[in-house]
């Protein structure tokens, strides 16, 4: 670790940390006027984020994504996990590398730091209420606090990012489940476009795209007839991808007497290569 006096550490190397963001899928309500002028409240699907308030300067007060200290013997993807489970709770499937931040303006006038960004999606399934714990808040991608450090350039970056790959099955997938209605698979792409798309169209357009299969299933979706239930088609969507499930056990592994996971034996340097960005 870097010593001296805080003049001498800001002309020093970083601290390298990493921070995690969390898309998960889940209702919002909007105030819209109804019969005879009522609000009534209507309810569509959205990307929400959980935050941190930090506890400690720089930055006290404020909200952040979660985030910690790498972990001697361990590997990053293991330390952003640990970072995420400690703060939310909650264990996603993966954590993909998401980019390296490390502007020498980015902690104000604190001591220089690089934050190595971790993110991941969860569908409605995984998180049947987003429940807020201690020091920690869920928020509407739409209604952000202000960040601490460049946290919301990060957000930002993530989401276009996210809405760059919107089309791939490996994303939208994570968000709507094996199964689901095209009505469904309609509000997964407009929540995370945050913008709306014409269903008859988006029905034809992914009808016509050949991912589709039908299951022979039907579903009740509200006042709506029982509409038809779709997967997508074997090959298209990698659920059985061996580095993933190298990756379930480097999570349910129990830690040796030193507190280390021993790294799941895998192809290539990550873990979650074929998950990464390039």
């Amino acid at each position: 670790m870097w010593q001296g006096n805080v003049t001498e550490r800001k002309a020093g190397p970083p601290e390298v940390g990493v921070s995690v963001i969390i898309f998960a899928l889940a209702h919002s309500h909007n105030q819209n006027a109804g019969n005879a002028g009522k609000a009534q409240k209507v309810a569509h699907d959205e990307l929400w984020i959980p935050l941190v308030r930090r506890v400690r300067e720089p930055f006290k007060g404020m909200w952040a994504l979660p985030g910690g200290d790498l972990l001697a013997g361990r590997s990053l993807e293991w330390s952003a996990f640990v970072a995420l489970e400690s703060t939310t709770n909650l264990r996603p499937r993966y954590l993909e590398q998401l980019y390296t931040f490390g502007d020498p303006h980015r902690s104000g006038s604190a001591l220089p730091m690089v934050s190595i960004v971790y993110w991941a999606l969860i569908g409605s399934a995984q998180v049947d209420d987003l429940r807020d714990g201690d020091n920690v808040q869920w928020f509407a991608e739409s209604a952000l606090p202000p960040l601490a450090f460049d946290h919301a350039d990060i957000i930002r970056y993530a989401l276009d990012r996210l809405r760059s790959k919107m089309s791939y099955p490996d994303v939208a997938s994570k968000l709507v489940g094996p199964r689901f209605t095209l009505r469904r698979l309609h509000d997964v792409y407009e929540a995370i476009a945050g913008r709306r798309f014409d269903l008859g169209n988006f029905r034809r357009k992914m009808l016509a795209s050949g991912q589709l299969e039908e299951t022979g299933e039907k579903l009740a979706e509200g006042r709506h007839r029982p509409a038809a239930v779709y997967r997508y088609k074997p090959g298209i969507v990698d659920e059985d991808n061996e580095t993933l499930k190298s990756w379930d056990k480097q999570l349910n592994a129990e830690p040796d007497r030193s507190g280390t996971v021993p790294s799941a034996s895998v192809a290539g340097d990550d873990a979650l290569s074929p998950l990464t960005t390039d």
